[in-house]
C-alpha cells in the first residue's frame, strides 16, 4: 500500500554558499503527529521567500523510488529529506501523475499545484553532503523527476507510515513530468499547461508571457 514513509522539516540556517546566505535545505525526519496547514508542515520554514513557499508550494513531496534512482546514480545511499522533500513516499509515482491529482495522508488533503526547480543551493548542498554534484542541476533537470509542489485543501495531522491514497486524479494528462519540462526545457510546451484546472498563478504566468510574446 502507498505510504508516507517520513515526515521532514528544516528551518533557516546561515550558510555563505546559499544564494541569499540561509537555507532552509537540510530537512530531518521528525516523529509522531505533526501538523498541516495551508502554508505547510508545522516545524518547517522557507528561507528564500521569493522563490519558495506560499499556497502553491506549500508542501514539498519526493517519492522514495526516485531517491533510490538517485542513490544508484551517484553510487551513496540517499536519506530521507536529502532533497529538501517535507513527505518522503513510497508506492506513489509522483512523476507521472497529473497535476492536480488529489492526495489523502493522513487528516489532510494535499493537492499537486507545482514542481520544485533545481537550484545552485541544491547544487552546493549535494556537494557539502558528500555527493558528486558535478553539473547537477543539469543532471537533474535532464532526468526529469522534480517532485511535486502540493497545495493544501484540508488541514490536520499527518504521521509517517500514513497511507497516501490518490482520491482524485484529472484526466487532462498533464504530468508532473510534463510541467517541468514545459517550464524549464521545452517552452514552447507551456500553452499544453492551461489544460490544468486551478493552474498555479505563477505558473499561468509564465504561460501568458510566452503566448504574448
Amino acid at each position: 500500500m502507498p505510504r508516507l514513509l517520513s515526515v521532514n522539516v528544516g528551518l533557516p540556517k546561515e550558510a555563505d554558499w546559499a544564494g541569499i546566505g540561509r537555507t532552509s535545505i537540510d530537512k530531518q525526519p521528525v516523529t509522531g503527529q505533526v501538523a498541516v496547514t495551508e502554508l505547510g508542515v508545522a516545524g518547517d520554514q522557507v528561507s528564500d521567500t521569493v522563490h519558495h513557499g506560499g499556497i502553491d508550494q506549500a508542501v514539498s513531496a519526493y517519492a522514495r523510488e526516485d531517491l533510490d534512482f538517485w542513490a544508484a546514480e551517484l553510487g551513496r545511499d540517499i536519506r530521507a529529506g536529502q532533497f529538501g522533500e517535507n513527505l518522503t513516499t513510497e508506492g506513489v509515482d509522483l512523476t507521472h501523475v497529473a497535476v492536480g491529482t488529489r492526495l489523502q495522508v493522513g487528516e489532510v488533503l494535499l493537492e499537486i499545484a507545482s514542481v520544485r526547480t533545481p537550484c545552485n543551493d541544491f547544487k552546493n548542498w549535494m556537494g557539502l553532503s558528500g555527493f558528486d554534484n558535478t553539473a547537477w542541476v543539469k543532471r537533474f533537470a535532464a532526468e526529469g523527476r522534480p517532485g511535486p509542489y502540493l497545495r493544501v485543501l484540508a488541514t490536520g495531522s499527518i504521521t509517517a507510515g500514513d497511507s497516501v491514497e490518490i482520491v482524485h486524479e484529472p484526466d487532462h494528462g498533464v504530468t508532473v513530468r510534463d510541467m517541468f519540462v514545459a517550464l524549464f526545457l521545452d517552452r514552447s510546451r507551456l500553452p499544453d499547461l492551461l489544460a490544468i484546472e486551478d493552474l498555479a498563478p505563477e505558473v499561468r504566468r509564465k504561460v501568458e508571457q510566452y503566448l504574448s510574446r
